[in-house]
């Protein structure tokens, strides 16, 4: 009798665990499709940005931020990683192509 319930127990947590770890909610494709897309266009190269500025206390300023995410340095296709990245976020194929400026 104790080996019947130790196996039932397992099995309720085993459920449980399986309710825990699926999606909450309804997933906003278009959300999915325009996030998918920055990662689509940071595979194509280096990304990056020059801020220079001006304060009356500190003098003048520069910041410089470059970004390189690991799709480029493999050389992705950036339509492979727009279209894993919205299977992996929606479990559906993309409803469009992405739009690559």
């Amino acid at each position: 009798m104790r080996a019947g319930g130790i196996v039932l127990a397992a099995s309720g947590l085993m459920a449980l665990g399986a309710c825990a770890s699926a999606p909450r909610g309804e997933v906003d494709i278009v959300a999915a499709a325009e996030h998918c897309e920055q990662q689509a266009r940071a595979s194509m190269g280096p990304t990056g940005e020059v801020t220079v500025g001006f304060n009356s206390r500190s003098g003048p300023t520069a910041e410089l931020a470059v970004g390189l995410t690991s799709d480029y340095l493999r050389r992705r296709d950036p339509l492979d990683v727009y279209s894993e990245c919205v299977i992996r976020r929606t479990g559906a194929a993309p409803y469009r192509p992405p739009v690559l400026r």
